[in-house]
Parts: C-alpha cells; structure tokens; sequence
C-alpha cells in the first residue's frame, strides 16, 4: 500500500465503523506498544480557540529550543497537517509507516471481534506512533470532537490541561446547553493536574471549576481583566498581560482579532504555571507568541484579504465583532458559505446587521451537506445586504470577490471546508 491508498482508506473508515468507547481505543494503545507514555503532553479541549491555544504553545516551546509534536484537526488541504513535528508538516513516509502499523493491531483486534477504529481514532493511534518514532519530548494535543469521550482522553496524566471558550455547536452530541457542553469538555480534567480555562463566561466556568473541584485539580480560571488591548492594527494586536498578583508581560499576536488574546493568554499563562517543567525565560516565550503561524484563523492570506474559519455562532460574534472594526474605516466584501447543518440563516443575518458589508460573493462547498449558492445569496439579500451575487465555484467566487474589494478589505468566512478550499486555491494561483 502507498501514501494515497493509506489516506483513501483513511477517508471511506465513517462508511463501515462507529465512535467507541475509551477502553477500545487503550487495548489499541496497549498493543501498539503505549507510545503516548513518556512524552509530556498538554491537552487543550473546547469549542473555539483550541486550535489556536495549540498553535501558540507549540510556538512558545520551538522558540525556547524543545522538540515538540503538535496534533490538531481538522486538516484544512492534507490530511498530513493534523501531524506536526517541530512546526512542520509530517512526511508522506511517516505517515504511511505509523497507519500500516495502526492497521496491523486493528486488523488482528477485528479478528477477535471487536470494531475497527474510528476515523478520528485511527489518526489519534498514528499520532501517537509518529510523535514517539520521532522522539518528541512534548506534545501539544487537541481534542477532537467534546472531551470525555474523545479518544485524546485515554492519555492518563498530561502536564496541563487547558479548555477554551464554551460554545454551542455539536449540540446533537455535546448538549444543547452551554454547561452541558462545558460538563463534556470538562471531561479531560485529570487527577491532580492544573486546569487552566476560559473563565469569561460564568456557567461553562463554575461547571469546569466544579469538575476540577471534584477531581483535586488545581484550578486556574483566566478572566477577560488579566489582559489589555494597546493596539490593534492590520498588522496585528499588542497587549499588556497580567499576572495575578500584579507582575506584567508586554506580548504581541499577529492577529487581527480581540479574541485572540484571550487565547494567547490561556497559552502563556499555562507557560507561566509549567514554568519549573520546561524552563524557558519568559521574554522567550513572548519571542515565541509573536510567531506564531496558525493558517484560516482571521488569517492575512494577501495584503487587505482575511481568510476565518468560524464557522458556528460563537466564531461568526467573534468575527463580526473584528470585521466591524474594520469596517469603520474600510469598504467591507464579504465571501461566504456555510455547510447545511449550521445556522447559516442566523449566521448571514448577524453579518449583515453588524458590519453592513458593502458587496457580498456567496459560493458552495459541494457534498452531501451542500447549501447552494443561490440560496445562501437570497439570503444576504433579504438581510438588506444589496450587492450579492452568486458564484458556485469557489476559485471564480474568490477571483470576483477580490475584483470587488478594492482598496477595501476582503474577508472570507463561514466554513472551514472554505478556508481550506481558498488555501488550496491560493497555493495553485500564486505558485
């Protein structure tokens, strides 16, 4: 079997299993040898900002010298990304040598009777193998969908565990409150292990400081009044962070987006808390925030062009409340789309009542959970938005997009499948 075969297999892997529970996935572990022991891990749960908290503190530890993994999903062009080995991508050859082994130990475990491993399962095992194959000494992880249940969460004593912003999406597994959902995500606290989070909203954050409670875990809430906005540019943002107890950090964040700072937060002061595990000086760590690289989260892709992945109603706040401020100062284009299953008519109708973008370029991501241009265009226009036009084909949607933006700013949002998609895109076009 080749690199292409093993990713197709891969992909056909939700037609013919199903999610199981964590004791499978351990038996697995177990008999790929337990790589995930003896490598120090931060495990880093929540609805949005997960990604990004991952990807500033795999950051921080390469700009103080470690040798780190990072394994994050989902993938936005190649599968190969959720896999990083010191902030590059793992090879094909990695990648086919860690799933012939992950489909060796499923093959003789179905032969006994049991299930063959879930997609997001199967690239949890593979992970584990690369990132002990290449002897990572820490590993920042990302959960995949929830906590509790999460595959991630059979790794049995991590260094830290860090959960984000509580919002709604998955609700159809999660919950349909924010504490039941902040109840899941909780679900990767650990005996005796600091649990840094979100702590801006009170019900997700009394449930999380209960669970952390009930597990004997030191608790480290993160309120919005540690950090303050200094500037907020093109560019990106500088803020002044605050210990409690009153010493300060002067960081900046190559992002455009408020929120980010509180992600950039909840990862330098878990830095801050590990400070006797990896011993890197704290104007390093600083080095290191402001380098991060974290493609599709309000992304400068081309001077004046922002590609965002929200793609759920806390995101989609977020990025109105960041293109808003642009807008006062900039003519706003907007391209869009969304997948089926999420609230896209809520969506378009808070993007158009909080930033009144002055042209709108509605494509599709085509699939089994494709909503038509058309119709997404219709929609944007019943919200009063009056320049909108339709482009089914996401290359030409973008092209017509950027002839519209002119000295304005263009940004393209709705869908991670989008983001990936314009990434894709852009490589071909500017290669």
């Amino acid at each position: 079997m080749n690199y292409t075969e093993a990713v197709d297999y891969i992909e056909t892997i939700p037609k013919f299993t199903v999610k199981h529970p964590p004791e499978h996935t351990r038996e697995l572990l177990s008999r790929l040898g337990n790589p995930q022991e003896g490598i120090k891990i931060i495990h880093v749960a929540g609805t949005n900002g997960k990604g990004s908290v991952c990807a500033y503190l795999n950051a921080m530890l390469l700009a103080g010298g470690k040798k780190t993994g990072l394994f994050t999903s989902p993938h936005l062009v190649r599968i190969n990304e959720r896999f990083q080995i010191n902030g590059e991508d793992v090879s094909d050859e990695q990648f086919l040598n860690a799933f012939l082994k992950v489909e060796k130990a499923a093959k003789e475990y179905e032969a006994e009777g049991e299930g063959h491993p879930s997609y997001f399962e199967t690239l949890f095992l593979m992970g584990m193998l690369i990132f002990k194959e290449a002897g990572v000494e820490y590993l920042v992880m990302e959960t995949g969908l929830g906590g509790r249940l999460d595959a991630t969460n059979v790794v049995e004593k991590p260094l830290a565990c860090i959960i984000t912003s509580i919002s709604r999406d998955h609700t159809e597994y999660l919950g349909d409150t924010l504490e039941a959902i902040a109840g899941e995500k909780a679900g990767i606290i650990k005996a005796g292990v600091p649990v840094i989070y979100d702590a801006s909203q009170p019900g997700p954050a009394s449930v999380i400081a209960a669970k952390a409670k009930e597990m004997g875990s030191p608790a480290w809430p993160m309120e919005p009044s540690f950090y303050e906005m200094k500037t907020q540019s093109r560019e990106g943002i500088t803020f002044t962070f605050a210990y409690p107890g009153g010493e300060k950090a002067e960081l900046a964040i190559p992002y455009v987006a408020k929120y980010q700072m509180m992600n950039a937060s909840l990862a330098f002061y878990t830095m801050h808390i590990l400070q006797d595990v990896h011993d890197i000086p704290k104007n390093v760590l600083a080095e290191g925030l402001s380098k991060i690289k974290w493609p599709c989260r309000m992304e400068m892709a081309a001077p004046g062009v922002i590609i965002d992945g929200a793609h759920n109603e806390d995101g989609i706040a977020q990025f109105v409340s960041t293109a808003g401020y642009f807008a006062k100062e900039n003519e706003i284009t907007i391209l869009f789309t969304a997948v089926a299953d999420k609230h896209y008519h809520e969506m378009i109708g808070e993007i158009c009542e909080g930033i009144h973008p002055s042209h709108v370029v509605a494509t599709q991501i085509d699939g089994s959970r494709v909503v038509p241009a058309e119709v997404l265009a219709e929609d944007f226009r019943k919200a009063g938005c009056t320049d909108v036009c339709a482009e089914p084909e996401i290359g030409a949607a973008y092209e017509k997009a950027l002839g519209k933006k002119g000295s304005g700013m263009l940004f393209c949002v709705g869908s991670l499948y989008l983001a990936g998609e314009l990434k894709a895109y852009l490589a071909k076009r500017n290669g």
